[in-house]
């Protein structure tokens, strides 16, 4: 399957009277991607469409939409892949992620567009942790023979409308039928200044630990929704629709400020293992000190445990040295200050009173056993 399609959607300008004989001509068309586009978009607009009654016409359609959202791109539509111009001086960075139904979605209880949104998410929130810059996105879909078309147009409407909030272009992808759930591969490329990022290994005693935003409301969220309880997404941005922290990660980077960073998907107690497992450290935080998220309608704040192990807040985890000026604010968005990182290698954790305990890694983690499914 091709991985140089771009097929979000077409201008209104082209979008007239979309001819009766579509569905015959899949079969016939030669480029994989344009079969992806034509069996997925067309529907949306049967009767709002043009068709080009030529192949090549088609296809330049689609590059010409490609070209208008993509900067730097060498080659797209066409080719059994994408040529993708890396601005010099910079590295590329690439990550990818699943999101599986039933594991970190559920039908039921998330809409489609939500669930396209999570899944960009979750790609772009590993870009920010680096401190880059966004580029291109790659999306691979194995969908269930009896899925609506509606819920494919729906999903891919959440998650281009995230695309565009950071100007990220879709640059491909592949389909297959799933026999059982969806599932959703989004991979991610972004970009760095050459030798400058952020790495999970950097922490050195002496550094201050700090988080973005306010930790706990998806966790929170998400024992609401498995106690039946029917939720209104607007009511719950934290879980529903949560903003990876781009801005952030990329000032981050550009001042110097930040030694070692990691993504909050897993949860504060486990991804702070993670930078103390690589940097060779530990740490002391305060519980007191931790940014509690409020949820719901009218609202509550979500309780510490939550904040610890609750994970999927896409927040950023950061240290930073001593003798760096962290603001308060980056991007509008709040900047904490929760602990210190020590030489000796146990992560603590301090209660108001003072009394320090070994905190553990009880956060998210596959294959761990008999742990419940976390969409």
């Amino acid at each position: 399957m091709s991985r140089s399609a771009n097929w979000p959607f077409l201008d209104d300008s082209r979008r007239a009277g979309l001819s009766q004989n579509l569905d015959r001509q899949v079969g016939s068309l030669r480029f994989p991607a344009v079969r992806l586009l034509t069996l997925y978009i067309s529907p949306l607009f049967r009767s709002r469409c043009q068709l080009p009654q030529a192949e090549k016409q088609l296809i330049a359609i689609i590059r010409a939409r490609a070209a208008s959202k993509r900067r730097g791109i060498s080659t797209g539509i066409g080719d059994d892949c994408a040529i993708l111009q890396i601005p010099t001086g910079h590295q590329t960075l690439v990550t990818t992620d699943f999101s599986l139904e039933k594991v970190h979605f559920r039908r039921e209880w998330h809409p489609a567009e939500v669930i396209g949104h999570r899944c960009l998410t979750r790609g772009l929130s590993d870009i920010a942790a680096m401190g880059g810059t966004p580029i291109d996105a790659f999306l691979s879909l194995a969908l269930p023979p009896n899925l609506p078309q509606s819920w494919v147009n729906q999903f891919l409407g959440g998650l281009l409308k995230l695309a565009d909030r950071f100007h990220l272009t879709l640059a491909g992808g592949d389909t297959g039928q799933s026999p059982g759930g969806v599932l959703a591969d989004i991979v991610v490329l972004g970009s760095v200044p050459k030798g400058d990022a952020i790495h999970r290994s950097g922490a050195r005693p002496g550094d201050r630990v700090y988080v973005t935003g306010a930790l706990g409301g998806a966790g929170a969220t998400l024992k609401l929704l498995f106690s039946g309880k029917k939720l209104r997404p607007a009511d719950f941005p934290s879980h529903f629709h949560p903003i990876p922290r781009i801005e952030v990660g990329r000032f981050l980077q550009e001042k110097g400020l930040a030694s070692a960073m990691i993504d909050l998907s897993d949860g504060l107690s486990t991804d702070l293992g993670h930078i103390c497992d690589e940097s060779g450290a530990g740490a002391t935080i305060q519980a007191a000190a931790i940014p509690l998220a409020s949820i719901g309608k009218p609202t509550s704040t979500v309780g510490l445990e939550f904040a610890l192990n609750g994970g999927d807040d896409y927040e950023l985890l950061f240290t930073a040295h001593r003798a760096k000026r962290v603001p308060a604010r980056i991007a509008g968005i709040p900047i904490t200050k929760i602990g210190e990182i020590t030489r000796d290698k146990q992560v603590l954790l301090v209660n108001e009173n003072g009394v320090a305990s070994k905190l553990k890694p009880r956060g998210w983690e596959h294959f761990k056993g008999a742990e419940p499914s976390r969409p």
